[in-house]
């Protein structure tokens, strides 16, 4: 039955969204999935059904009237690609090479109505947000959207797309959506970092009473408000009390250690891109593969077109140290030093370092 008939179809990959709950774990040192057999299929049950609940007996309720009303007949497919563009050219500084290096977690989507948002700017981040943002763990995320779409018939449906190791690469998943849930959100969490993400707030895919044929953004990162690092590899800081969520940018936070700060440039280059794609509807099922695979590492040939963008990075020096003793005759004046220390090589042809060491005339004191 189609979804004009008032029935909620919540449509889930299951399996996919099995490493979200904790059931199926990463293991970082050998790359490698773990799982706990009984504790699994409990999961597979529970999620099941309280999906299948969803789906049955709930008459959706009408979208707000000050929304853009969608008059589309048909439902609508679309693949989308998500395009890892984090290289150390880009972002030279404190680029995370180990421990764990620069990549991308898993991404979980959502297609809405106008009334539901999975996070939105400027606003506080939800706890299954700040969990997801900070840990990667996304369970509580998924139940407040369960929740929505029990409360208010505002999801229609949830798709997963897996983990990219690397600070570039791709990861693709496929949605559908019909007029009444016409918006897409997603999140992706930068790994390491605090509580950083990139990702999409409500993207009205329906232009009237027909379907965008294809959508590409470029993607910024965010701040989710919830913990209050500088540093990609920055230990856990709360923030008390919470922020709203922020965009980051070369000049905010404005802290010099902050590792998004490039006072040099007017705007942060593109940390990640998004392609959508209209495609035919297809009765094959796709599975997306839980771990991480060597195709969705390094694109190859075509599939990032941009051209290398190299950010310069300036050096950066500690303050000076305090003037050092006076060395001299007594009775004829001396010298005294004072150094620093270089706290960021340059990079991309960046500023070079100034000088580490100064001297200047003195006369020493205590001369018998």
């Amino acid at each position: 039955m189609p979804p004009d008939a008032g029935i909620s179809v919540f449509p889930i990959d299951l399996f996919n969204l099995l490493p979200f709950m904790g059931i199926i774990a990463m293991d970082p040192k050998r790359n490698t999935l773990s799982t706990s057999g009984p504790l699994q299929h409990f999961a597979i049950v529970t999620l099941a059904l309280t999906l299948s609940f969803l789906g049955h007996g709930v008459h959706p309720m009408p979208v707000p009237t000050e929304a853009p009303i969608c008059t589309a007949s048909e439902t609508a497919h679309y693949s989308l690609t998500f395009t890892g563009k984090w290289t150390q050219a880009a972002f030279p500084k404190q680029y995370p090479v180990y421990r764990p290096p620069a990549q991308w977690s898993n991404l979980i989507g959502v297609t809405h109505s106008s009334d539901y948002h999975m996070w939105q700017r400027n606003e506080f981040a939800s706890n299954g947000v700040r969990e997801f943002t900070e840990k990667g763990e996304a369970w509580t995320l998924i139940k407040e959207i369960e929740a929505a779409g029990e409360r208010i018939q505002s999801v229609y449906g949830i798709f997963s797309a897996p983990a990219v190791v690397g600070g570039t690469g791709q990861m693709h998943s496929e949605f559908e959506v019909f007029a009444r849930h016409s918006y897409l959100s997603f999140i992706v969490r930068i790994v390491p970092s605090p509580d950083w993400f990139v990702g999409v707030d409500s993207l009205d895919l329906c232009d009237g009473d027909r379907w965008k044929e294809s959508v590409s953004l470029e993607l910024f990162p965010y701040d989710a408000g919830t913990d209050s690092g500088f540093t990609f590899s920055s230990p856990n800081f709360e923030t008390i009390p919470q922020d709203k969520v922020t965009q980051i940018t070369s000049s905010f936070p404005s802290h010099p250690a902050n590792s998004f700060f490039y006072p040099r440039l007017k705007h942060l280059p593109p940390i990640a891109k998004m392609t959508l794609t209209k495609i035919k509807k297809t009765n094959q099922i796709i599975s997306l593969p839980l771990e991480p695979t060597q195709s969705n590492q390094l694109p190859t040939g075509n599939e990032i077109e941009d051209t290398l963008i190299n950010t310069p990075l300036d050096c950066e020096v500690s303050v000076w140290s305090p003037w050092g003793l006076c060395k001299g005759k007594c009775g004829d004046s001396g010298v005294q030093h004072r150094t620093r220390y270089i706290l960021m090589q340059p990079a991309n042809n960046g500023a070079a370092c100034p000088p580490l060491e100064e001297e200047k005339k003195c006369f020493p004191d205590n001369c018998l």
